[in-house]
């Protein structure tokens, strides 16, 4: 028998909030975080605007001499794994084994902040006398590595890097992992830190960054004046937890993941299928795994990059799944407010949609102005809606052709 997995905990840290509420309330007020970069100068450079963190007081989760150690991609994702430590609890159960609570937490790009910082330093000073923690700090696994180290977690540790789509398989596998018995409790997410000059060049170079001055039309998912996306940075982690543990111990369960689905367009490396064939796949794949149909979702959290293809594509892969229902559904955006914060998004997303089911509130896609008529879908214009739902689906599609769709249920639905 399949077990239930629930979710007990949360954190967050991304361009419009640095706790759940923070971010939360944001969403429901329809609060944008794409502002002008200041992680570096931009003078000269074609792309200005980022969704960067903001006040983040990292003093109140990592020491300062630890904070030294790691990247900054591995400072977000243990600022969100403490936070969503302590909403879970956890941290007061006694006597019990660990053996069964593991880590995946994912990334697109890890630690390039230090590569670049690294690469610099190596061509001024010699490779030679690069810092020694230059490898620890920069490769993919290492977030998920120092997670588990803080707290204890002798069980699956791991990392999944798919791009755009990592955190979605990684909160994905984690939660197969628990329901076919393997583990107990599972911290899953992503981080991502990936506003660095070399970065934001490549994505530029690749014409995939939208190149507006104005940061209320720079982030615009389905809009037809949408010229690309804009990058975000941040992490978040849930606690997910067998569903009788997680009673057992009297956890609070904020909401509950029923079903996962995964696959490949294997169309192109950048480009997704113009057709939505694959995404369509993934989303049904998700629906059967969670045991229920179509007519059940309520919602849909878009991977809605802001780019022409993506929009358009995943659009057609709605309406070819849905048909007529697709016009029921509540399809939004919420790149639109964080930017895309590529293998962390997921996370964060998945973060949104649960608070979603749990306040039966369905956030907005802002900046929203020009109606495009190859993503005609009720995307819930600039200002979100009050609405009883049951079940939320959050898409994400990823380079390389990478598909993955989580399904949550809503903590009062049995």
């Amino acid at each position: 028998m399949k077990r239930r997995v629930a979710v007990t905990g949360l954190g967050i840290v991304c361009p419009i909030g640095n706790t759940k509420e923070e971010v939360w309330d944001s969403v429901t007020n329809a609060r944008c975080g794409i502002a002008p970069i200041t992680r570096y100068d931009t003078e000269g450079r074609k792309v200005t605007l980022a969704g960067e963190v903001k006040n983040l007081d990292f003093d109140r989760y990592i020491e300062p001499r630890e904070r030294r150690k790691l990247d900054l991609y591995s400072q977000y994702a243990l600022v969100a794994a403490q936070q969503a430590w302590d909403d879970s609890g956890l941290g007061k159960v006694e006597n019990e084994s660990r053996d069964r609570w593991g880590c995946i937490l994912s990334t697109g790009i890890g630690g390039i902040g230090t590569i670049e910082e690294e690469h610099t330093r190596g061509q001024e000073r010699g490779f030679d006398r690069v810092s020694p923690y230059f490898i620890p700090m920069a490769i993919a696994n290492m977030a998920a590595g120092n997670i588990a180290i803080r707290f204890g977690l002798h069980g699956l540790t791991s990392c999944s890097v798919t791009a755009c789509a990592s955190a979605a398989n990684g909160i994905g596998d984690a939660f197969h992992y628990i329901r076919d018995g393997y583990g107990d409790v599972m911290l899953a997410g992503g981080a991502e830190a990936a506003i660095t000059p070399l970065c934001i060049g490549g994505f530029t170079a690749l014409k995939a960054l939208s190149k507006s001055t104005d940061p209320a039309r720079a982030s615009i998912p389905f809009d037809a004046e949408r010229s690309g996306f804009v990058m975000g940075e941040g992490a978040a982690v849930l606690v997910l937890e067998e569903y009788e543990h997680a009673k057992k111990r009297g956890a609070s369960i904020i909401g509950e993941i029923a079903g996962y689905g995964a696959n490949c367009d294997a169309y192109h490396i950048t480009a997704p299928d113009p057709e939505g064939t694959g995404a369509a796949k993934c989303m049904q794949m998700a629906i059967e795994d969670a045991g229920i149909s179509t007519e059940d979702i309520d919602y849909i959290n878009a991977h809605g990059t802001s780019t022409k293809l993506n929009d358009a594509g995943e659009t057609k892969a709605i309406r070819k799944l849905f048909g007529e229902d697709a016009d029921r559904l509540k399809v939004s955006s919420t790149k639109s407010m964080t930017g895309h914060l590529l293998g962390a998004s997921a996370a964060v997303e998945a973060v949104i949609t649960v608070l979603a089911l749990k306040n039966h509130f369905v956030p907005p896609t802002v900046g929203y102005k020009v109606p495009d008529p190859a993503c005609d879908l009720d995307i819930v214009p600039n200002q979100g809606e009050s609405l009883a739902m049951r079940y939320a689906a959050s898409n994400s599609l990823g380079f390389g052709g990478h598909n993955a769709t989580l399904v949550f249920r809503a903590p009062d639905v049995e």
